[in-house]
């Protein structure tokens, strides 16, 4: 496979992960479950157990990621709305930029590990196929938290 159709692949799936609201990213797009998806791509059911086993394994990793980084945000809202010390301010952030790098790298890795059960073929078919879906799902707002 050229290495160039791999990055365009591993592009579109990020900005999948980014397009869907966090709270469908948590429960995932089985998007390799999808009739639609399945037969556009031509995915063999070996395929979809195949990219349903890499979701299952790492699941659990990214909800604990995502728990923890909602947690690191919200002490972040909390220091800026005592007016914490700059410094403490500072250190906070980079709790929460390092905990949401983690999960975005746990994520993107997933996403690799999914490509790579595809063929090349159903590589290529994938990008036409999610712009198509999100096309017929537009995004929803996401609630903002209670206070």
């Amino acid at each position: 496979m050229r290495p160039n159709l791999l990055g365009r692949v591993l592009a579109v799936l990020l900005l999948a992960g980014l397009a869907v609201p966090a709270t469908a990213q948590q429960t995932g797009f089985p998007w390799w479950r999808d009739d639609k998806f399945v037969k556009e791509l031509g995915l063999t059911p070996e395929q979809s157990d195949r990219i349903d086993h890499v979701f299952r394994k790492t699941y659990p990793q990214l909800r604990q990621s995502s728990d923890e980084l909602e947690k690191q945000e919200a002490e972040l809202s909390r220091l800026i709305a005592n007016n914490a010390e700059e410094p403490v301010v500072e250190r906070q952030i980079d709790r929460v930029e390092s905990v949401r790098a983690s999960l975005n790298k746990t994520r993107m890795l997933m996403l690799l590990h999914m490509v790579r059960v595809m063929s090349p073929e159903q590589r290529a078919k994938f990008g036409p196929a999610h712009d198509q879906w999100v096309r017929d799902h537009p995004r929803q707002p996401r609630p903002k938290p209670a206070k």
